[in-house]
């Protein structure tokens, strides 16, 4: 036969850790495969693919096999799906879901389906919690978000001074074709002594409810008296109890607090008294003390308008529920039909993606290999922005993993028909002895 017993005997080795070196390659392909189609419809999912590399020994001409030379992750994202819930948090871009799981470690994940625990964790179905940055600032390391359950205290309506903001804001206009009142006193009773009236809802320390009636009367050219009374429908009703109950003597007290309004001869809004209204309380409040912003009234021979209206007071509420904006802050919705930001969501991107250590339950772990991860919020520098109400689907393309399955599993035939052939040629050199 022209070889050596010793030759054959080394070539038919080698022969058979070539086949057995490609079983176990093709065994591998088909495990990340199959994984892969397992996953197709798990949130958040990534797919791997693995890659192999020829092993050659010394100068030999053929090579001795394959090995595994890694599993690669593919970290292009999946389709957003729309759910309808509020909690279902996806990221449209770069970056991952930062949590802290049971056992305290940082996991990243694309998996955004949480809900809120007990005590008011953002958690997900393995109880990770997502971490952000609490309250309204973004400073600091992120924690742990916390929701809080406590009912959302009330707030008077009141200024802030420093900050030129006033309690309440009125813009609207009085028509210049108003005549003056003929009853100079004004009584809030009597139509005859005011041109207009408008009402807002203020509230006090404790949450209730009181109106302001604005009443306005002109005095002169360009020049309005407004006149503000608090709660004037029950004030107005006691006084018409008292006169069906013939009191000899009938009497409120409105208690009117009057500021002047002054327009310029192109109806534009000169100035306003900006005096701080206070109002004695009865029911254990604090007094009630603010300022109208009158900015942006006019005064044109048009109709009388109340154009905008608003106050900064509130009552409680509870919360009602919780969602995302874009740039990841975490909002709460009350019952008092308040919004408020609770926390800011922190996401995280790494110089090596491929570097990440799969965890299990949609996570990942950063490694010396993955880099210091890049800590940041949505929507800001390389991160994505999120939205709330969808989740990520996983990458999976189901057709190519079901052609790559039939390619695999052809290798593993072939390799596997390697090995017969090696037997059988072996068999016959044994026979020729």
């Amino acid at each position: 036969l022209g070889l050596s017993s010793s030759s054959r005997s080394k070539g038919q080795t080698m022969a058979f850790s070539q086949a057995l070196s490609g079983l176990s390659a093709a065994s591998t392909n088909l495990d990340v495969i199959g994984n892969n189609i397992a996953n197709s419809e798990t949130v958040g999912f990534k797919s791997s693919e693995a890659q192999f590399s020829d092993i050659y020994a010394g100068s030999q001409a053929a090579g001795i096999g394959v090995q595994l030379a890694s599993v690669a992750q593919d970290f292009t994202s999946g389709s957003l799906e729309s759910t309808g819930r509020d909690l279902d948090l996806a990221i449209s871009g770069d970056g991952f879901l930062r949590f802290s799981d049971t056992s305290g470690q940082i996991v990243y994940s694309r998996n955004g389906q949480l809900n809120i625990d007990a005590e008011g964790y953002i958690v997900t179905a393995q109880g990770a919690q997502l971490t952000g940055y609490s309250g309204e600032g973004v400073t600091g390391e992120p924690v742990v978000l916390q929701i809080p359950t406590a009912p959302l205290a009330a707030k008077a309506t009141q200024d802030n001074i420093a900050l030129e903001v006033y309690g309440a804001e009125v813009a609207l206009n009085l028509d210049a074709a108003d005549p003056v009142p003929a009853t100079a006193d004004f009584d809030p009773t009597d139509a005859a002594t005011y041109n207009y009236a408008s009402a807002m809802t203020v509230y006090d320390s404790l949450g209730d409810e009181h109106v302001v009636t604005s009443f306005y009367a002109k005095t002169e050219n360009n020049t309005w008296n407004v006149h503000h009374v608090m709660d004037f429908s029950s004030k107005a009703a006691e006084l018409q109890e008292q006169i069906d109950e013939g009191v000899a003597d009938p009497s409120v007290d409105f208690d009117p607090q009057t500021e002047v309004i002054t327009f310029g001869a192109g109806g534009q809004l000169l100035d306003y008294s900006q005096t701080a209204q206070t109002y004695a309380l009865a029911n254990g409040a604090s007094d009630l003390s603010f300022s109208i912003d009158f900015t942006g009234s006019t005064q044109y021979a048009n109709d009388f308008e109340v154009i905008t209206l608003s106050q900064n007071g509130y009552t409680s509420g509870s919360l009602v529920g919780v969602s995302f904006e874009e740039d990841g802050r975490v909002i709460g919705s009350y019952s008092n039909e308040l919004k408020q930001t609770l926390g800011t969501i922190a996401l995280a991107n790494f110089a090596n993606e491929q570097g990440l250590q799969p965890n299990g339950d949609n996570g990942w772990v950063a490694t010396a290999s993955s880099g210091v991860p890049l800590v940041g919020v949505p929507g800001e520098g390389v991160f994505g922005e999120v939205q709330s109400g969808v989740v990520e689907a996983s990458n999976v393309d189901l057709t190519t993993e079901l052609v790559d399955l039939i390619i695999a599993q052809r290798n593993y035939q072939s390799n596997a028909q390697t090995i017969k052939v090696q037997d059988e040629v072996q068999q016959s050199v044994i026979n020729m002895r």
